[in-house]
């Protein structure tokens, strides 16, 4: 037996099992619903109910509040449907999405961009390249069967320049975290470990003329690179503004990069923030919350689309205040928040 689930107002539909939860389902058969985390953590797979009945799994206040699930609001990432449902989502994409692959992946090259920020550089088995959306990420499974997600941060015209596929992560080291531990303590190159991906639905949407407005916490910068390097490669010049948020300059781990991509993209525009400089960081940039730094720019965002990544309070708060005051509309705010064990974890 299987329901099916249709997502209004494209109409494109598929079947969940009985069990199967709606987003599984989707990706399954090559629909392209927005989300995150997969967890119930984040809330970026949220949307409205508009018919039939779904029971919802764990999940955290933060991304579905109890008057949310009672206004109609469910969670596709958690929620397995109890009947036929209809959804509503503007965000859904084509059919057809990439392949999800489970495949080797070799450690090729370690380079340190920060104190707490590794470049790591995975080599993919050359035979069966891995096709994704500039944005997308890969999962590493770990020996115990845990997960571990990480953004590539490069365009997927760039796998093949060096010789043999290669995706590029910037891992942040978590203090206690199994995964992060390994990668800035013990990790050495050529030691092998599995992934699965492409994941995510965070991309940039090419079929809109709308300037674009990128924001960016610490690693967030990973995805944000990698659909700057797919822009240019794609000769997309809609005018575009980078705000990069960290809390000093150090944070800020690729500044050079983003300098020399202006050069070559004269539509980019580059605005790094920082929250807490110390006087010996000689900081004479903008400082303060990064997305108010866009309101301050910005006031009116309604004829903009805006690509968020990082910290989920980045992203939600830049959510909450560009919706409201910035009159942004909901359905032009794509995200990724980048949730943590212990987010996932957490009330």
């Amino acid at each position: 037996m299987a329901f099916t689930i249709t997502v209004q107002p494209s109409g494109r539909s598929f079947e969940a099992e009985v069990g199967e939860t709606m987003l599984t389902a989707g990706i399954r058969q090559g629909i392209g619903l927005p989300y995150g985390c997969k967890d119930g953590a984040c809330g970026s797979c949220k949307c409205k109910k508009l018919s039939g009945s779904v029971t919802h799994g764990p999940h955290q206040e933060k991304a579905l509040s109890a008057q949310e699930e009672a206004e109609g609001y469910v969670l596709t990432c958690c929620g397995t449907p109890t009947s036929d449902v209809v959804l509503e989502s503007r965000q859904v994409t084509h059919a057809g999405a990439f392949p999800i692959k489970k495949m080797p992946a070799r450690v090729a090259q370690l380079e340190r961009l920060s104190h707490d920020v590794m470049r790591v550089k995975m080599q993919l088995p050359a035979n069966d390249i891995i096709q994704y959306h500039a944005g997308q990420y890969i999962e590493f499974i770990l020996r115990d069967g845990t997960r571990r997600s990480y953004s590539m941060a490069n365009a997927p015209h760039t796998l093949v320049e060096s010789g043999a596929p290669m995706v590029d992560l910037h891992i942040r080291h978590m203090p206690g975290g199994k995964f992060t531990e390994h990668v800035f303590s013990a990790m050495k190159e050529k030691e092998i470990l599995r992934v699965e991906g492409p994941y995510g639905s965070f991309h940039l949407r090419d079929d809109s003329p709308k300037p674009v407005v990128m924001l960016a916490s610490g690693t967030g910068f990973a995805p944000i690179k990698a659909i700057l390097e797919h822009m240019q490669f794609m000769g997309i010049t809609r005018d575009t503004v980078l705000y990069w948020g960290g809390r000093r300059p150090p944070d800020l781990y690729m500044d050079a990069w983003v300098r020399e991509a202006m050069a070559a993209m004269p539509h980019l525009h580059y605005v790094p923030v920082v929250s807490d400089a110390l006087p010996e960081d000689g900081w004479a940039g903008r400082t303060g919350f990064v997305h108010l730094a866009v309101l301050e720019d910005l006031p009116d965002l309604s004829g903009h689309q805006v690509y968020a990544c990082g910290a989920p309070i980045v992203v939600d708060s830049a959510r909450r205040d560009f919706t409201l005051r910035g009159s942004l509309p909901e359905e032009e705010f794509y995200a990724d928040a980048f949730t943590t064990e212990a987010d996932k974890a957490g009330p």
